[in-house]
């Protein structure tokens, strides 16, 4: 099997990225994925079995440094994907009235400023039929937010969302496809045991929903089964 594709992973050391880098690999691609720290991870070691298909580089998305240091290394490369999966929480029962200015900035840094200002230093490696897509969440949509709850987290995502959309606006006459990805609630370490779908549940689709998208200019907010999802 021809392997002509790359994609570029990042946050894939475990949780929804690693099993986005175990999805890729099932398909004609090849990966570059990255992690913050470890030298004995279940990345790595998928890395062993990947036949040269899976190459991982090393970086903290919240040190500008560090990135700029990724996007040196990889100055050369073409990318058909790149894909930023970052995300943290708070305390799921602290309101905006709870969370410390210090908590607060961790989140918003780590959800939302990180993650575009990746998409900005690395959109030049993505080929014009490529693809970027962000990792957000339904919990970002401000339309749905009709239960409340998660607030901080909430709040990051939907800044995330219009940070895109900033992004998408400024680049109105590219050809590439950006998308903002809800995979759903899902067991992870982050997720819970009480999360809805399993990785399996998302996983498998959340890639084919990248996949048909290729080719489709302009940012789309979609869900893990290719259906749009209300700002």
């Amino acid at each position: 099997m021809k392997h002509d594709k790359t994609a570029l992973i990042v946050g894939a050391s475990r949780g929804l990225g690693l099993a986005l880098v175990e999805e890729a690999l099932k398909q004609p691609w090849s990966v570059v994925a990255t992690q913050r720290t470890g030298t004995d991870t279940p990345l790595q070691r998928l890395a062993q079995s990947s036949g040269g298909r899976l190459a991982i580089e090393t970086v903290d998305i919240n040190d500008p440094q560090g990135v700029a240091a990724l996007r040196s290394r990889l100055a050369t490369r073409g990318f058909e994907l790149v894909l930023v999966n970052a995300g943290v929480k708070n305390d799921d029962r602290e309101t905006i009235a709870d969370v410390s200015t210090d908590e607060f900035v961790r989140v918003m840094v780590t959800n939302a400023l990180s993650p575009m200002r990746f998409v900005e230093a690395f959109q030049a490696l993505v080929v014009p039929t490529g693809t970027i897509a962000v990792m957000s969440s339904g919990q970002g949509s401000v339309t749905n937010n009709e239960n409340g709850g998660y607030e901080v987290y909430r709040a990051s995502k939907a800044a995330l969302n219009t940070l895109m959309r900033s992004f998408a606006a400024r680049h109105k006459d590219d050809a590439r496809t950006l998308l903002l990805l809800a995979p759903g609630w899902v067991r992870t370490d982050m997720g819970g045991p009480q999360a809805r779908l399993s990785i399996e549940e998302s996983i498998p689709s959340l890639f084919k929903t990248m996949l048909s998208q290729q080719g489709r200019a302009g940012l789309h907010y979609l869900d893990y089964l290719g259906r749009t999802v209300p700002w």
